[in-house]
């Protein structure tokens, strides 16, 4: 099938209220506006200067999509990053979001979503916050996620994991659950200048049992372009 059908196969079947943030690392300016034409209405990518060249590249339809940073951010790129990018959803520190928000301030951005990453399987090839490195941790993503609020130019809308990456979706199941009841314990607190309304999980193999366990954001790219 072409990428529209397989952007609109997917559309329907996942539920209206939930976001598909396609994942289009690699993929070609020609790919990007076949998608963007099927009626995706926000990008995911990885890479900073990836993301920077595909902007120039599409032209003006660049900026009928929203742009989500979902690949590790080098604090070194933070500066190329914030012209480029509507959602960054990959802070897994006070430190990365002090200058974020320092380089906000500077580059004339009044407020910037970002979402919070959480390494749920604390996996040491993975970025985002580690359970295992930080107990009690919904004592201490409370604390996080309260310090981050505090920050002018940044506004916390949720929270990101990858989740770790099994074969069988199934396996992912009880990561998701976590991810998600941690999630629904810092909505339920109310934070000031934080609106949690995203909880980003769940990728091509897995996006059917992170919807199941509360996933409203998901990010999907080789179910939309094909293998790579």
């Amino acid at each position: 099938m072409s990428i529209t059908e397989n952007y609109q196969k997917i559309r329907e079947e996942i539920p209206e209220d939930i976001l598909v943030i396609v994942a289009s690392k690699t993929r070609t300016p020609e790919e990007i506006v076949e998608v963007i034409e099927a009626g995706a209405t926000d990008l995911g990518e990885n890479y900073v200067q990836e993301a920077e060249k595909m902007k120039q590249e599409l032209g003006e339809k660049a900026d009928t999509v929203r742009w989500h940073m979902i690949g590790h951010l080098q604090k070194n790129k933070i500066n190329k990053a914030l012209p480029v990018f509507d959602v960054i959803q990959t802070i897994d520190s006070l430190e990365k979001a002090q200058a974020i928000d320092k380089r906000a301030e500077r580059a004339d951005k009044s407020v910037i979503p970002v979402l919070v990453e959480i390494n749920i399987g604390s996996e040491d090839s993975k970025a985002g916050v580690k359970p295992e490195e930080h107990e009690p941790f919904e004592e201490y993503m409370e604390k996080l996620i309260r310090d981050i609020s505090r920050l002018e130019h940044l506004r916390v809308e949720g929270l990101m994991t990858m989740g770790p990456r099994f074969g069988n979706p199934e396996d992912s199941r009880a990561y998701f659950r976590r991810t998600r009841e941690i999630f629904e314990k810092i909505r339920g607190l109310n934070m000031l200048n934080v609106d949690m309304k995203y909880l980003s999980m769940g990728m091509t193999n897995s996006y059917r049992v992170a919807i199941e366990e509360g996933s409203n954001m998901v990010r999907i790219g080789t179910a939309i372009f094909g293998p790579r």
